[in-house]
């Protein structure tokens, strides 16, 4: 045969040999027919990573991607899927966590704080920056309902999710297994609530190392300058309402 032919005779039996494993018989049922392969000019990317529509927004608006600052803290939406507190999915056009520059900057030092106390542990966030479009379909899903002053009523305003300056979040241990904190995420109840965590434990409704747990999430979100949520544990704030009205504008 000639010199071009052979050459590419031993680019496909390369190619082929180096990507897959095939059975004896189909092997050489591949070699015989390899002469009526025509060459392809390039090959698909198997793993391409594209932005949701939401995501380009907020990039755009100057917010901070958590994953692109600090790649080391997980990342779970809890709103992406139908789990939560609502039974609805309500983020159908994002899956990255965004916070304002300052809060993102403060979560970053969160996660370095809590490596310095615990090597093996990691921030697990569940909700940062939140558009006021969603904020209205979680609105409608409990008004009218025993939830409702769990959400921040988007007619007053919203909360500071809507603002990328509040984040919920958890610890992670060296098995990326959530440190038990009493209660799951998004659970809305008394044993969620952070002011009674003494009468909680002394009643078993959650375990000593449970609130132990608390008190570290809370420990390292303070030390940053996040406050503690009284009725969410896993609820943080950068800032008041007030500031954040005066001096941050909401995401659409």
């Amino acid at each position: 045969m000639g010199l071009i032919k052979y050459n590419v005779l031993v680019f496909w039996l390369v190619l082929f040999f180096s990507c897959s494993y095939t059975p004896t018989k189909e092997k050489q049922h591949h070699i015989e027919s390899i002469d009526s392969v025509k060459p392809v000019t390039s090959l698909p990317l198997e793993c391409t990573f594209t932005k949701s529509r939401t995501a380009l927004t907020l990039d755009s608006l100057g917010f901070v991607n958590i994953s692109e600052l600090d790649s080391t803290i997980h990342i779970d939406l809890m709103y992406t899927r139908a789990d939560n507190f609502t039974g609805e999915i309500l983020y159908d056009d994002l899956n990255e966590a965004y916070l304002h520059p300052d809060a993102a900057q403060a979560l970053a030092q969160v996660q370095k704080g809590l490596k310095e106390l615990h090597p093996s542990y990691s921030l697990i966030v569940y909700d940062a920056a939140r558009p006021m479009s969603v904020q209205k379909k979680m609105w409608n899903v409990v008004k009218g309902t025993s939830k409702f002053r769990y959400v921040s009523n988007p007619n007053h305003g919203g909360g500071l999710h809507n603002y990328g300056l509040a984040v919920d979040i958890g610890i992670l241990d060296s098995l990326n297994i959530p440190l038990p904190m009493g209660t799951k995420i998004d659970h809305l109840g008394i044993e969620a609530h952070i002011t009674q965590e003494v009468e909680l434990v002394q009643t078993g409704k959650i375990s000593e190392k449970e609130r132990q747990n608390r008190i570290l999430l809370r420990t390292v979100m303070k030390k940053a300058g996040f406050r503690p949520l009284p009725s969410e544990w896993w609820h943080f704030n950068l800032c008041s309402r007030e500031e954040a009205r005066r001096k941050h504008k909401l995401i659409p």
